[in-house]
């Protein structure tokens, strides 16, 4: 018994709050969110004593949500601004959307009065074509004209207004060839290259590797990335990656000695007295104890090591002006490092996680062109954070 009126309690108490956020939203005059509340709220037993202050909400935000509506419809067509035509087919729709939240809960009672709540539905059908016919042709004619001007953030407004034509009017007259050509006219093209301003030739590697975009994932709705110009296309930016100097160490071999010692078991043996004697338990056998010892190790190390240090800068040019945006600057390091080494005595008296140096050997040096290639994953990695954080267009 306890249980089901606990039960009870936290019922009503979350019907309370659902109510009194539904007659906030009323009050404030965000009908629909009222609306899709009580909707909620009534949802199961709509009939139930407890759920008639949702009946009474949402009448009352039906009548005024749908007299608010008419009445800017009606303000929109004298005004008679053709803006104002997606305004009008949207309220519409939302007029009709609202019906048909409600409608699959009726007949609603209002027990007290002993009557139906009063819901007056109308057909908007006729409306609705007919704006949305009245929209698509304003949609349509003016994103012609859009297209017809120079300015990218035109064009794209009028890409969104075709693409938005197309999801209302599905297959309206040449749509989609237009929506393409506003895609392609709206779109910035970058131009990428590399310039070489040191005295040293950059491997075709490192230049292919680095200008390869496709690996960059940096192409966005409005702006695509080309290594290799194309025909057709008039460039409106470049980013240039200009080389400025690469700095190549010594080849160098550094060798150290160090001696290294443990005390290790080595066996057992018998446990002796202060005299010498042989120290027995109490059945007479010799006691036995661990015997220790000290070993020994002389490890001779060996450190192959070269580093490349690569010092570049990121040009955006403006193609349109021929201008000079932004530079950023762009460094990578790489260092080759081999440790290998040799060692006289006892394995044992150095840690394990060193024994892997005593199976190297030297190796060959990397070549100059193979340690400039290497720098190139930091390269990319820097350069793609660049481009990342830094937009052409803000």
């Amino acid at each position: 018994m306890k249980k089901i009126t606990s039960l009870l309690a936290l019922f009503l108490i979350i019907t309370s709050c659902g109510v009194k956020q539904t007659r906030e939203l009323l009050t404030s005059g965000d009908y629909d969110a009222a609306i899709r509340n009580a909707v909620d709220g009534l949802r199961g037993n709509k009939n139930a004593k407890g759920r008639q202050d949702y009946v009474y909400m949402l009448e009352e935000a039906f009548a005024k949500a749908k007299e608010r509506d008419l009445r800017n419809i009606n303000g929109w067509f004298k005004d008679a601004n053709p803006q104002n035509l997606e305004k009008i087919y949207e309220t519409y729709i939302q007029l009709n959307f609202r019906q048909e939240q409600i409608r699959p809960l009726l007949p609603l009672k209002l027990l007290k009065e002993g009557r139906d709540a009063q819901f007056p539905f109308d057909d908007y059908t006729d409306q609705i074509v007919s704006s949305k016919n009245a929209l698509s042709k304003y949609l349509y004619d003016n994103s012609k004209a859009l297209l017809v001007t120079k300015d990218k953030m035109t064009i794209r407004r009028a890409y969104d207004d075709l693409v938005y034509l197309e999801s209302i009017n599905p297959g309206f007259k040449d749509v989609a060839k237009l929506t393409d050509e506003a895609k392609f006219k709206g779109t910035d093209f970058v131009s990428v290259y590399t310039k070489n301003e040191t005295n040293m030739v950059i491997p075709v590697r490192l230049e292919n590797d680095l200008l390869d975009f496709s690996t960059y994932g940096l192409n966005d709705k409005w702006t695509v990335y080309h290594s290799n110009r194309q025909k057709g296309i008039d460039y409106d930016y470049g980013l240039i990656v200009n080389f400025r100097q690469i700095n190549i160490s010594p080849e160098q071999v550094k060798e150290k000695q160090f001696d290294k010692e443990k005390l290790i078991k080595d066996g057992v043996k018998n446990l002796l007295d202060a005299n010498g004697h042989v120290v027995k338990d109490s059945l007479g056998n010799p006691i036995k104890v661990d015997n220790m010892k000290t070993i020994r190790i002389s490890i001779y190390e060996f450190s192959q090591t070269k580093a490349c240090q690569v010092t570049a800068k990121v040009d955006y040019i403006n193609f349109k002006n021929n201008q000079l945006i932004e530079t950023f600057p762009l460094a990578s390091e790489f260092v080759f490092t081999n440790i290998y080494s040799r060692y006289k005595g006892d394995k044992r008296a150095c840690e394990e996680t060193y024994y892997p140096n005593f199976d190297r050997k030297a190796v060959p040096f990397p070549s100059n062109e193979q340690m400039v290639f290497d720098t190139g994953n930091d390269l990319k990695a820097k350069l793609k954070d660049i481009i990342s954080r830094n937009k052409f267009r803000r």
